[in-house]
């Protein structure tokens, strides 16, 4: 099956985890806590663990493991689960051993992260279980949180999805304001082409007309953007026809409650915004042992 060439983000590295941490936590708490500071000694040491309060697909193990690396003090964790996994509500997700003013200092950031992700994630894995009899693949976009698209596209990740271009500069989507500035989509391919010879080249089109010009232009890929299912099916075999090759990727206003129609199609792909931006946050929480 025909597929884009983006590279996966599977893993996160540690020193961007810690400093995005670190980053996070300065904008809660840029001059200390003020009340936690008052009550609590610097000496005190208190047991907590995370536990979710619904059912989600869990996408949070690489960040709670750099958790110690936010202190010079000792801090112990032990996370109970691998992202990807589906986790059953009221579990015990990590539990964590360290200074009472350093647990309270990063509670609401490392939750806040992490209800973020595990939503993204467990969103991703219903559109996944819908189409996956079908082989088609769930793509993200970039229509991620400001500052959050690793963390976000490595979410859809462990929801089973997968990721399109990460930015702008990874690859070449020609899309209907690019066409209009060229003249033409025989225009524009050939302006990409000579510029970047060997990359990737998509073509978003509205039209059947437009779709026979991108396929005889020999393009890698193609975007079918805000079809109906039953006009996309013509379009899907219309393209197999010209070129069984070709990566075909539907979009636009597709949901759960329509994206199996989608999947029947026959495209190799579908993205969906709404992974990322519309995805609601589970409900975590900190306990602290008493």
């Amino acid at each position: 099956m025909p597929f884009l060439p983006y590279p996966q983000i599977e893993t996160l590295d540690p020193d961007f985890i810690v400093e995005e941490l670190l980053y996070f936590i300065s904008e809660d708490v840029p001059d200390g806590d003020i009340t936690s500071d008052i009550f609590f000694d610097k000496s005190l040491v208190s047991k907590a663990y995370i536990e979710n309060e619904e059912e989600m697909i869990f996408a949070g193990r690489q960040i709670i493991e750099q958790v110690p690396s936010l202190i010079e003090e000792t801090v112990s964790i032990k996370v109970n689960f691998n992202d990807g996994e589906r986790i059953p509500r009221y579990s015990k997700l990590a539990e964590i051993e360290g200074p009472t003013k350093f647990l309270l200092k990063v509670e609401r950031t490392l939750l806040n992260l992490l209800q973020r992700l595990c939503g993204i994630a467990t969103n991703t894995r219903k559109y996944v279980d819908i189409v996956s009899p079908y082989g088609v693949k769930i793509l993200d976009t970039r229509k991620t949180t400001p500052g959050l698209r690793l963390f976000e596209k490595y979410a859809v990740r462990c929801g089973g999805g997968w990721n399109h271009r990460l930015n702008l500069s990874e690859g070449i989507l020609i899309k209907d304001n690019h066409i209009v500035a060229a003249g033409s989509i025989t225009r524009a391919v050939e302006m990409m082409r000579l510029e970047h010879p060997l990359k990737f080249i998509e073509v978003e089109v509205e039209n059947e007309s437009q779709l026979l010009e991108a396929i005889l232009m020999n393009v890698d890929g193609i975007l079918l953007d805000n079809f109906e299912p039953e006009t996309l099916k013509g379009l899907v075999d219309f393209a197999r026809q010209k070129n069984p090759a070709i990566f075909l990727e539907a979009s636009g206003g597709i949901t759960l409650a329509n994206v199996e129609s989608y999947a029947k199609t026959g495209v190799d792909a579908i993205s969906i915004g709404a992974l990322t931006h519309s995805a609601p946050s589970v409900k975590l929480h900190m306990e602290f042992c008493k």
